[in-house]
């Protein structure tokens, strides 16, 4: 007969996410979250199987929360460039210094493993369609040009992000970051449609 688990799961993932996040997959041992978790090996084998598993699962946990919050900034009522940049401050002042997580993922596990490089494109691909939403809503309010390249314009927003995100992870002064974010801004305001 299997003993009954003697701590919160969700609240062992939350703690391995923000551990993860701090450290990276490859530097975080499972000594590393045994200690963090306060959990034996043993323990954490039987409950995850192994560390992938559990890494995999705070994949999981920050898209259901961080991710989540950041859809739901951008989709607040008022004007459009006021959401973007209210939202891209948001995304650069909260973590304390960590970057993104999927962000930090991808950079550092890049291609190497298909299951997680498919979590970070799904995360991915949430920020770009909510992006897009957002841009179509300033186009059809008038906030946009309305020969705006909305696929154009959200692939340089999506690499703006990724590059903030970054340069935060990496203690960058967050006002020369707000510089970065005021000029992105301010610059849809004249982008159009590409001649093709």
């Amino acid at each position: 007969m299997a003993r009954p688990r003697e701590f919160d799961e969700h609240d062992v993932i939350a703690k391995a996410t923000r551990l993860f996040w701090r450290r990276g997959y490859n530097a975080t041992s499972v000594r590393d979250l045994g200690a963090e978790l306060s959990l034996k090996q043993s323990s954490l084998y039987r409950a995850f199987n192994d560390k992938r598993t559990l890494f995999l699962r705070t994949l999981d946990h920050y898209r259901a929360t961080e991710s989540a919050q950041a859809e739901e900034l951008l989709s607040a009522p008022g004007p459009s460039l006021d959401i973007l940049r209210e939202w891209l401050i948001w995304m650069v002042g909260h973590d304390s210094g960590l970057g993104c997580f999927v962000v930090n993922t991808a950079t550092e596990l890049g291609t190497s493993d298909p299951e997680v490089r498919q979590q970070t494109e799904a995360a991915f691909d949430v920020t770009r369609k909510t992006l897009a939403s957002l841009l179509r809503r300033g186009v059809r309010d008038g906030d946009l040009p309305a020969a705006l390249d909305v696929d154009a314009a959200v692939e340089l927003l999506f690499t703006t992000v990724l590059g903030l995100r970054v340069r935060e992870r990496a203690g960058h002064d967050p006002r020369r970051l707000a510089t970065a974010i005021d000029f992105t801004v301010n610059a849809l305001k004249t982008l159009t449609t590409s001649a093709t």
